[in-house]
């Protein structure tokens, strides 16, 4: 592992522990507002509203500015976000701040933009997997820290402890990335003009293999949120469970990603190579939702969530893995920005619709209706992939 890569995976802990703390605590929030399921399905979506346009602007950014300042900079203006949220007065300005707060916060393209920079294209798989580590290790962590500071009260000031906690965790972040980290590329400097946005859309068009691995990161992202923001009301609903319960429930679904990106995915893509571990991560991910509501018990609602996360936590490294290995070191920071923007995207649309489904069509539909898109985007988008990257290698 090269020597600058350890310093980034601690600024991507600390600062997915501050942003996972709040998870469990959204839909509970929520409804301290009075808010019904489409209204936390907009809590979740307006965090991601903001991420559209800072993953595009701050990967564009990092091309110029360099990875570091742009970390250091976004991580303190998060914590900012997070500290308004904790007292925001109405749900409406809540959703508002998330908005503001998804901007800030649009920096993993800047993170796969430094792990393109130090590492070369065949252990570039392997070396996501170590970021998704760092992210599912923080995912894992922040849940459990929330669930055990929010207040048993169903009321807005019970929250606000954990999630001045989250702002205060950004802050940490920020600091430890001006302390520790350092650009593996000098960056062209303040004064360097950025590339047009129009770019990055044009590179992944013209190319057929990277417009269908952004597909199937689309649809895959997208249903993966809307699980997660349904998630708390279904478990309420069939377990009884509360924000400290499903903070505990977190652990075990962090779990689940930490195992697949520690242990699983160098080892499958040494022998299957990137585009089949997409194929059985999207896999792992319809089977899950499909057994969830089948089962339907507090043990397998853990597991299967935890084997929805190693799903995940195979299907979308493999996909930003050979999605950077076909960008061009200047191109990083845009297309990555790009990628995790379309992706933000989904993560837009996708939970109000699965609230909607949840309150207007049974609490169950949105699993069977995930399960059923996976299937599709593995078909008519993840199985092109695989027979475009052969044909590739082939050639080469």
């Amino acid at each position: 592992m090269d020597r600058r890569l350890p310093p980034l995976l601690v600024a991507v802990f600390i600062n997915i522990a501050g942003f996972s703390l709040i998870l469990p605590l959204l839909p509970f929030y929520g409804q301290a507002f009075g808010a019904g399921p489409v209204g936390i399905g907009l809590l979740f979506a307006a965090y991601s509203f903001g991420n559209v346009f800072g993953e595009i602007h701050w990967g564009r950014r990092s091309d110029v500015w360099g990875r570091r300042r742009v970390l250091v900079v976004t991580t303190f203006l998060a914590a900012l976000s997070y500290i308004a949220f904790a007292f925001a007065p109405t749900l409406w300005a809540a959703v508002a701040i998330r908005v503001v707060s998804g901007f800030f916060s649009g920096t993993l393209s800047v993170c796969t933009g430094f792990i393109a920079d130090v590492s070369p294209p065949e252990r570039r798989a392997k070396t996501m997997g170590y970021f998704g580590a760092a992210f599912s290790l923080g995912f894992a962590f922040g849940p459990v820290l929330g669930g055990l500071a929010a207040g048993e009260e169903a009321a807005v000031a019970s929250f606000r402890l954990p999630i001045l906690i989250a702002g205060g965790l950004s802050l940490v972040a920020s600091g430890w990335c001006a302390l520790a980290l350092k650009d593996a590329v000098a960056p062209k400097g303040k004064g360097a003009p950025l590339p047009p946005y129009a770019d990055a859309f044009r590179f992944v068009g013209r190319q057929p293999l990277l417009a269908r691995l952004f597909a199937v990161s689309f649809v895959g992202i997208a249903l993966f949120a809307s699980m997660e923001a349904i998630y708390g009301l279904w478990s309420e609903a069939n377990f009884g469970w509360s924000a400290r319960d499903l903070g505990f429930a977190f652990l075990a679904i962090g779990s689940g990603g930490l195992l697949a990106q520690l242990v699983l995915i160098g080892p499958l893509v040494a022998r299957f190579g990137e585009p089949r571990v997409i194929l059985i991560g999207l896999g792992l991910l319809a089977v899950s939702m499909v057994l969830q509501p089948l089962i339907r018990l507090p043990v397998s609602g853990v597991l299967l969530m935890g084997l929805l996360m190693t799903g995940h936590s195979l299907a979308f490294p493999a996909a930003g893995a050979l999605i950077s290995r076909n960008a061009p070191p200047d191109r990083q920071g845009g297309t990555m920005g790009l990628l995790m923007a379309s992706n933000a995207v989904g993560r837009i649309v996708a939970p109000p619709l699965f609230g909607a489904a949840y309150a207007g069509l049974g609490h169950d539909t949105p699993w069977f209706l995930g399960a059923a898109a996976i299937l599709l985007v593995a078909a008519l988008a993840a199985w092109p992939v695989v027979r475009l990257s052969d044909r590739r290698t082939a050639t080469a």
